[in-house]
C-alpha cells in the first residue's frame, strides 16, 4: 500500500501520528512555560519586600543565595529529566515540570523565612529544569525534519508572547489586587496581594498541567528507548559529543542560553546605573528606562523568531548556526560602540541584540535532532540544556566582574568574544558534520503509548 502523505499544519510538516492538536499543545506549553518561568524573577522582589518584612540588609545575599540554589538543581537533574523523557515518554516529564511549578508557586508567599524560600526556589527550579528540556524535545518531535527550523521559530515565537504577558500582565496582580482590597496599603495589605496574586498564577500553571496530560502526544519516538537504563541514557546523552555537529550544538546552546541571561539581568542594569549615577533619573524613571529598552529587545526577538526557524529550514544547519552566532557577537559587541545608553543608538543596539539573541537559540536546536538518533533524543537535549545552565553561570560571573571593574559593556563583550569562538570551531568542523539518515530520524515513530 502506498505511504499517505506527511500531514501539515501552519506549514509544518507533522511527524507520523502528530495530529495537529498535538502541535498546538506544544504551542501552549512553550507560551505557559515562559509565562511561569518569567513571572517569579520578576515577582520575587515582592516576596522579599513584602512577604519576608524587608529584610534590607540581607537582599542581595538572598537574591544570590536564590539563584546559585535554582542553577544547582537545574544543572544536577537536567541530564536525569532527558533520560526520564527517553525513558517513560515526554508527557509525565511536562506534566511533572508544570505540576512542580504550580505548586512551589502557590507556596512561595507563605515563605516564613529564608531557609524555606530557598527550598521553595529549588522546587520551582526542578520544574523548569523538566519545562526547559522538553521545550526543546516537543517542538523536534512533533515535525519533520524539513520543518524543524519552523517548529523552534514558533516556539521561539510563543516563548516571547508567554514572556510579555508575565511582564506586563501578571506582574501586575499585585498592584491591582491590593487596591481593590482597600485598607491602609501596610504590610498585611501586600502580604494579602502576593498570596492571592500567586494563587491565581499557580491555578492557572496547574490548570495547564492538567491540559498537557490531555493533549500532549503519548506515541514513543522510539520504543527501544524504554528498555534502556536510565544511567546508560545519561552516559550515551554526554558521550554523544563525540559527533562534531553534536559538539558544535552543545556549543552554541552554552553561548545563546547564556545570551539571554545577560539581556535580562545586566542591561536594565546598564540603563539604571548610568541614568541614576550620570542621566539625572530618578531610580523609578531610570527602571522604566531600562524596562524599555529590555522591551524592545525582547519584542524584536519574539518577531525575528519565525523568520530565523524559517531562515534555519533553508540552510544546512551547522551553516544556520554559524550564522546566528557570527551575527549574536556582532550585536554583543556593538555595545562597546555605546558611550550614552539613554541615547537612540542604545535602541538601535537592543534591536540588534535581540536578533542575535533569538537566532543562536533557534538554530541551535534542529542540527542536533539532525544528528542524534530518537532512541536518546530527550537525553541528548537534556545535556544541551544543560550545557546552556552551565554557559549562563560562567559567562555571567565573568561579565558580572567585569562590570564593575571595567566598564557595564563588559557582559556583553564577554559573550560576543564566546560567540566569536563557537564560529571558529564550527568553521573547523562545518565540513565533518554528516546528518544522520532520514529513517533514523525518527521521521516515522513507532505508534505505541508511553507509559504514563
Amino acid at each position: 500500500m502506498a505511504a499517505l502523505p506527511p500531514r501539515r499544519f501552519a506549514g509544518l510538516h507533522l511527524s507520523d501520528g502528530i495530529s495537529p492538536g498535538n502541535l498546538v499543545a506544544s504551542m501552549i506549553m512553550a507560551f505557559a512555560a515562559t509565562m511561569i518561568i518569567t513571572f517569579l524573577p520578576a515577582a520575587q522582589p515582592l516576596l522579599l519586600l513584602g512577604v519576608l518584612d524587608g529584610q534590607g540588609a540581607d537582599q542581595g545575599r538572598v537574591v544570590a543565595l536564590l539563584a546559585a540554589a535554582a542553577e544547582i538543581a537545574m544543572i544536577l537533574s537536567l541530564p536525569w529529566y532527558g533520560a526520564l523523557a527517553d525513558r517513560f515518554g515526554r508527557r509525565p516529564v511536562v506534566v511533572t515540570g508544570f505540576a512542580l511549578c504550580g505548586l512551589s508557586t502557590l507556596l512561595f508567599p507563605y515563605a516564613g523565612n529564608v531557609t524555606v524560600l530557598v527550598a521553595l526556589r529549588v522546587v520551582f527550579a526542578l520544574g523548569v529544569a523538566a519545562l526547559n528540556g522538553m521545550l526543546a524535545t516537543v517542538a523536534i518531535d512533533y515535525v519533520r525534519d524539513r520543518s524543524r527550523g519552523k517548529s523552534y521559530g514558533l516556539i521561539g515565537l510563543f516563548s516571547g508572547l508567554g514572556a510579555m504577558v508575565a511582564v506586563l500582565g501578571l506582574v501586575r496582580l499585585p498592584a491591582i489586587i491590593e487596591r481593590n482590597l482597600g485598607g491602609d496599603g501596610g504590610r498585611a495589605a501586600t502580604v494579602d496581594a502576593a498570596r492571592y496574586s500567586f494563587l491565581i498564577v499557580a491555578v492557572i500553571v496547574l490548570a495547564v498541567a492538567a491540559l498537557m496530560w490531555v493533549t500532549i502526544s503519548r506515541i514513543r519516538v522510539d520504543a527501544a528507548s524504554a528498555r534502556i537504563p536510565l544511567v546508560r541514557l545519561v552516559r550515551e546523552g554526554f558521550a554523544l559529543a563525540r559527533d562534531p555537529g553534536v559538539a558544535l550544538s552543545y556549543a552554541a546552546s552554552f553561548v545563546a542560553r547564556a545570551d539571554l541571561s545577560i539581556v535580562a539581568a545586566f542591561l536594565p542594569l546598564w540603563v539604571v546605573v548610568h541614568g541614576v549615577r550620570e542621566g539625572g533619573l530618578s531610580p523609578v524613571e531610570a527602571v522604566a528606562r531600562g524596562g524599555a529598552v529590555v522591551g524592545v529587545a525582547q519584542t524584536v526577538a519574539t518577531l525575528g523568531a519565525p523568520l530565523f526557524g524559517w531562515l534555519g529550514d533553508r540552510l544546512r544547519r551547522q551553516d544556520a548556526v554559524l550564522v546566528a552566532q557570527a551575527l549574536a557577537a556582532v550585536a554583543y559587541l556593538s555595545t562597546l560602540l555605546v558611550d550614552d545608553p539613554l541615547g537612540p543608538g542604545m535602541m538601535a543596539v537592543a534591536a540588534l541584540i535581540g536578533l542575535g539573541e533569538i537566532a543562536a537559540i533557534v538554530s541551535a536546536g534542529p542540527l542536533l535532532a539532525q544528528q542524534v538518533p530518537p532512541a536518546v533524543r530527550a537525553s541528548a537535549y537534556g545535556v544541551q540544556t544543560l550545557c546552556g545552565a552551565v554557559g549562563i553561570l560562567v559567562i555571567s560571573a565573568v561579565g558580572g566582574t567585569l562590570f564593575g571593574s571595567w566598564r557595564p559593556a563588559a557582559p556583553f563583550a564577554v559573550a560576543g568574544v564566546a560567540g566569536l569562538l563557537v564560529v571558529a570551531f564550527g568553521l573547523v568542523v562545518r565540513r565533518r558534520v554528516v546528518p544522520r539518515p532520514q529513517q533514523e530520524q525518527g521521521e516515522t515513530p513507532a505508534v505505541r503509548p508511553a507509559v504514563p
